[in-house]
C-alpha cells in the first residue's frame, strides 16, 4: 500500500486553497495590539518629523536635505492615526510570534552596517548584512547565502565605487 501523495497548491481549487491558508495563519491580534502597533509608528514617525525639521526642509523650489524624509513621517504619523482610529475593528492583523522578530532583527542589521561603514568600508559590512539576511532571515543554504552575498556586494562596488565614483566608504 502506498502513502498518500501530499496535494500540491496547484492541484488545489481558489476555495480550497484559501481554507488551507486560514487554517495555517497565525491566530488573529486583539484591539491592544492593533493600538500598540499604532502607537510605535506613530512615535516612530513624530520622531523622524522632529529629526526632518532639525536637517532643515527649505522649499520645494530650494529643497534641504529634511524635505523629502519630512514628507514620508507625516504620511507615517498620518497612516498610523488612521490605523489608531480605524484599526480597532481590523479582524486580519496577526499576534506577534517569534517571526515578529525578523523585521526587527532587519532593522537592527542594518542599522548596524550604516554605522559600521564610516569605519570599516562598505564591503565587509555589506557582506554581513547580506548573509544575515539571507541566511538566518532568509533561510538560504550556506551555499547560495556566501555566493550570492560574494556577488551582491562586488556589484555593489562595481556599480557605486568603480562606474559612478560615488563618495561611499570603501576598503578597497
Amino acid at each position: 500500500m502506498q502513502a498518500a501523495s501530499p496535494v500540491e497548491p496547484d492541484d488545489l481549487t481558489p476555495e480550497q486553497l484559501a481554507a488551507q491558508w486560514e487554517e495555517e495563519k497565525p491566530p488573529a491580534a486583539g484591539p491592544l495590539a492593533n493600538v500598540g502597533s499604532s502607537l510605535v509608528v506613530i512615535g516612530v514617525g513624530v520622531g523622524a518629523v522632529a529629526l526632518s525639521v532639525a536637517m532643515g526642509l527649505g522649499t520645494p523650489s530650494a529643497p534641504q536635505p529634511g524635505l523629502w524624509p519630512f514628507m514620508i513621517s507625516c504620511v507615517m504619523v498620518a497612516l498610523g492615526l488612521f490605523q489608531l482610529i480605524m484599526g480597532r475593528h481590523n479582524r486580519d492583523a496577526e499576534k506577534f510570534t517569534r517571526m515578529s522578530m525578523a523585521p526587527l532583527t532587519g532593522l537592527v542589521t542594518l542599522a548596524a552596517t550604516v554605522a559600521l561603514m564610516p569605519l570599516a568600508g562598505f564591503e565587509l559590512p555589506a557582506l554581513v548584512l547580506c548573509i544575515i539576511w539571507m541566511r538566518f532571515l532568509g533561510g538560504e543554504t550556506w551555499r547560495s547565502t556566501l555566493l550570492v552575498s560574494a556577488v551582491v556586494v562586488t556589484a555593489f562596488y562595481v556599480i557605486f565605487v568603480t562606474a559612478l565614483n560615488t563618495s561611499i566608504p570603501h576598503l578597497f
